[in-house]
């Protein structure tokens, strides 16, 4: 992957990005992300946020390669810090960690969304407690889907600031709009994530040292995910 070829996960999150944005792509890494859709005539203008050093001088790598320094700010910076007042942000991307680092990320930083930004993530696991940022926050999921890369799966959640929304503890575990859509995707997902599961339970059974709130949490996964498959 480079920026000129996107992984499959980076292409679905950059067709979410919307045409002419702004964008602050925060834990940008390589800034492939924004390089690859400014080369693409797609964005307006970029910040590529990074916290980790070697990371950051690997993205001033790829955009001062890419002729991009005018369109393309790198900051060395924690999470939203990276974005600054005059930017203009319209469009937000996390991708490739977990849903907890992303919920603290836009939990610590919190005033500086101005609210009109549309918000594309994309987080390896946890996604339930990102889910319940949002909805707390008052962001309503506009667009969910899963993908298999790798080996692995993948979310995305595309969410915008509208004022108070309610999901359920399915939804949020879920996500609201991927349990409407049951693509094949997701289902295949959820089965061999429910064989892991059932695993794991007999282990914690046999085990007997296990808390039982854990075991009791599990339990009820299980559960929803049996129901959402039945």
């Amino acid at each position: 992957m480079n920026e000129h070829t996107l992984s499959r996960r980076l292409e679905r999150v950059a067709a979410h990005v919307p045409a002419g944005a702004r964008l602050a792509d925060i834990g940008s890494d390589h800034a492939y992300l924004p390089v690859a859709l400014m080369r693409r005539g797609a964005i307006t203008s970029a910040v590529a946020g990074e916290v980790a050093l070697t990371p950051y001088n690997a993205a001033l790598r790829s955009v001062r390669e890419n002729g991009l320094e005018g369109s393309i700010v790198v900051r060395h910076a924690s999470g939203l810090r990276a974005i600054e007042a005059d930017d203009g942000i319209t469009a937000i991307t996390m991708c490739g960690m977990g849903g907890e680092t992303i919920r603290d990320i836009l939990q610590a930083d919190a005033d500086r969304l101005g609210g009109r930004e549309l918000l594309v993530l994309q987080p390896n696991g946890g996604g339930q407690p990102m889910r319940r940022w949002l909805m707390e926050s008052g962001y309503r999921i506009v667009a969910e889907e899963v993908l298999r890369e790798n080996r692995f799966d993948y979310e995305i959640v595309v969410a915008e600031r509208t004022g108070p929304v309610m999901y359920s503890e399915e939804e949020l575990y879920f996500g609201p709009l991927l349990m409407q859509e049951r693509s094949a995707a997701f289902l295949e997902k959820w089965r061999r994530l429910l064989q892991l599961k059932r695993k794991t339970l007999a282990g914690f059974e046999r085990a007997r040292q296990v808390p039982e709130e854990k075991v009791g949490e599990l339990a009820r996964q299980i559960r929803w995910i049996s129901e959402l498959l039945a």
